[in-house]
């Protein structure tokens, strides 16, 4: 798919593990140089001496939280600094803050902040040091929490549910120069997951009948940002294993009604 991405240059936030690191290995694998972002120094210089050791493109870590405005715009500023473009922006970096009446005002102010706010942020900087007139990618990583009610996730739902219109309303004023999308996953194995259930939980939850890689998000991810999406753009795109296609009763379940004549 992808020597469109030889000598280009992306930012990937959160990319020192999950979905963000498997995206910026797929990138630096198909010749793109990336800055990847986060909050942990020593996990973030781990990434990088591995990557350095896997693959030739350069690649590069900032530390901060995304949260930060200050941040967002350094960034940017140091993605230009190094590569002097940025041609991708991939937001991942997200907390999962997941809460309910328990929730606190600085809960709600955290995971809006870290989440569609940061997401909103990097888009305005990425423009800024981009150019609003040139071909350009942005995709989001939401998750099928922004289409659904899932217990106790007053915060981490809502928070996924600005992503989708956030995507949305980017994706009209940055057109038709600049492409935003999104993808949505359901349960991935990261280390927000638990690796510890058993596998009747996944099969019953998605058709594939187990829990989605982080690789298997990344492609789609880097799909969206290729030349071979150039008319798509606005559009969310489920990575979710057919999770959101089935209805409460799951999938290969025993049913107590049948039909008949």
């Amino acid at each position: 798919m992808m020597n469109c991405f030889q000598e280009k240059a992306a930012i990937v936030t959160g990319g020192t593990r999950g979905i963000g690191r498997a995206v910026a290995e797929l990138l630096l694998g198909n010749g793109a140089s990336v800055l990847i972002t986060g909050r942990n120094e020593e996990a973030g210089n781990k990434a990088v001496e591995h990557l350095r050791g896997t693959y030739d493109a350069p690649v590069f870590f900032f530390k901060g939280d995304m949260g930060e405005e200050s941040v967002c715009v350094n960034v940017a500023d140091k993605a230009k600094e190094l590569f002097g473009k940025v041609d991708y922006l991939v937001n991942n970096a997200f907390p999962f803050t997941a809460k309910y009446l328990d929730a606190k005002r600085s809960d709600w102010e955290h995971v809006m902040s870290a989440g569609p706010i940061a997401y909103a942020t990097m888009i305005k900087e990425y423009v800024r040091v981009h150019g609003a007139k040139r071909p350009g990618a942005v995709v989001n990583v939401s998750s099928i929490s922004q289409y659904i009610a899932q217990p106790h996730r007053w915060t981490y739902n809502t928070a996924k549910g600005a992503v989708g219109q956030l995507t949305k309303c980017a994706a009209m004023d940055l057109a038709p120069y600049i492409r935003v999308n999104s993808v949505s996953p359901a349960a991935v194995w990261t280390d927000e997951c638990d690796r510890d259930h058993e596998d009747p939980f996944f099969e019953r939850y998605h058709m594939i009948a187990r829990v989605i890689e982080s690789e298997e998000v990344a492609a789609p991810i880097l799909f969206l940002l290729s030349d071979y999406a150039s008319a798509i753009t606005s559009t969310d795109l489920r990575v979710d294993g057919g999770y959101l296609s089935m209805g409460v009763e799951g999938w290969k379940v025993e049913r107590p009604l049948k039909g008949s004549d």
